[in-house]
């Protein structure tokens, strides 16, 4: 009954803002990591890996809200004079590795973009629903640190924090296969959404190098602040957009350019 309570029910709708604001990202790679497997199996693969991994994320909430203390104390580090030094805890090993793995798998989709591939080529390259699967569930395990933490600094109460993760989840459900259709009617806007990973990578990396505390050269290495992981897409989006716009306009204008000349064609 203590969930019923004014300042619970106040704090639970903040943590479910919070998990819709903090989970785009990790939609955004959910709906990208899904179209790895058969068309047919893509929307099922998309809410069992969403599923599985809520459930997975109330059990790391309950096992973060017994162990906080060891998740923080440092496993080991390291100090190079004038060169290097960190101190690695379990929450920045993690937060590092998921990041550097976004990083690659968005820089290789790009750069199989980039290779021009038959469709029945591309049709055995579909990776096994199970693997997908496991690969959702594990990087939605590196995307829900953050918004556990964040979710245990606003309040004590487990049935709040895990009412609020419940709750994220359906959302995430119910928008998965929007961002999917979307972004398949779409194709121009993949390439955004594959750079926008990117930077989720870029961003996580820096995020685990400042909780090691790690510097280089004596200049420590700062997190990228939510402020500008949002201004950075706010621009790579507008980009889109206007480069989207100006490729129509260029286009129109050739075709009206090839439509007079044409017509001139028939005058002589």
């Amino acid at each position: 009954m203590d969930l019923f309570t004014f300042e619970n029910l106040f704090t639970l709708l903040m943590l479910i803002l919070l998990q819709a604001v903090l989970g785009f990202d990790n939609l955004l790679y959910v709906s990208l990591e899904s179209k790895r497997v058969p068309p047919k199996d893509q929307a099922n693969v998309r809410r069992l890996g969403i599923g599985l991994a809520v459930f997975l994320r109330i059990a790391m909430l309950f096992a973060l809200v017994s162990l906080i203390q060891y998740v923080q104390e440092p496993l080991f580090s390291w100090h190079w004079q004038d060169v290097s030094h960190a101190s690695f805890n379990l929450h920045s090993i993690i937060v590092l590795v998921g990041g550097a793995f976004i990083v690659y798998t968005a820089t290789k989709e790009v750069m199989h973009m980039m290779v021009l591939e038959d469709e029945q080529h591309s049709e055995t390259e579909f990776k096994s629903v199970g693997t997908v699967i496991f690969a959702i569930v594990v990087m939605n395990a590196v995307f829900s640190i953050d918004s556990i933490l964040s979710a245990m600094a606003l309040t004590d109460v487990f049935a709040v924090m895990a009412t609020a993760i419940v709750i994220g989840g359906l959302l995430m459900i119910f928008l998965a296969d929007h961002v999917a259709d979307f972004l398949q009617r779409n194709r121009m806007y993949e390439v955004l959404g594959l750079f926008i990973l990117f930077v989720v990578g870029i961003m996580l990396i820096t995020e685990g190098a400042h909780l090691a505390h790690l510097s280089i050269f004596d200049e420590p290495i700062q997190a990228m602040t939510k402020t500008t992981f949002y201004f950075v897409i706010a621009v790579l989006v507008l980009t889109d957009v206007v480069q989207s716009r100006y490729q129509k306009k260029l286009q129109a204008q050739r075709q009206k350019i090839a439509k007079r000349l044409e017509q001139s064609a028939k005058g002589n």
